[in-house]
């Protein structure tokens, strides 16, 4: 899987190899989900509160995000995450790290990106077990840190 990382923020230094390598480890635990949808390439954007303006113009909601998600398998199976790296240290930093909390909000992306969907109570937390799930086991297989 070619997974590629484009830094579109100027305030928090990540290490782009090893966000590269959790996030080909996190597409194999979400694609075993979906083994149908053989996605081929994953961009991940890193951005700031900025996200705001994608939320609201994408989704109609004027406030600030940790992560969306566009899938486009009809194009080759790519899809884009879009994550707040800015959210994901300040929020990080009021619970177990930032490095777990971006960690969480990439594995949330690309869950979405098979299918997940989060609108109920139910499917939330259906999601969030899973997803806490993989970025424990993620961080005992050596994943991170990713803040430099």
């Amino acid at each position: 899987m070619k997974i590629e990382i484009l830094s579109q923020q100027e305030h928090y230094n990540v290490d782009g190899e090893r966000l590269t390598a959790y996030a080909c480890w996190i597409m194999k635990k979400v694609q075993a989900l979906a083994p149908e949808m053989n996605w081929q390439e994953l961009s991940v954007v890193l951005t700031d509160d900025r996200i705001k303006d994608l939320n609201r113009e994408w989704f109609g909601k004027d406030t600030v995000t940790d992560v969306i998600s566009f899938a486009y398998p009809e194009a080759e199976a790519t899809g884009e995450v879009i994550v707040n790296v800015q959210q994901a240290y300040e929020e990080g930093r009021l619970r177990d790290s930032p490095d777990q909390e971006l960690a969480l909000y990439l594995a949330h992306g690309c869950h979405h990106l098979m299918g997940a969907e989060d609108e109920t109570p139910e499917g939330k937390n259906q999601m969030l077990t899973l997803e806490t799930q993989w970025v424990h086991d993620a961080f005992d297989h050596q994943h991170g840190p990713f803040f430099l």
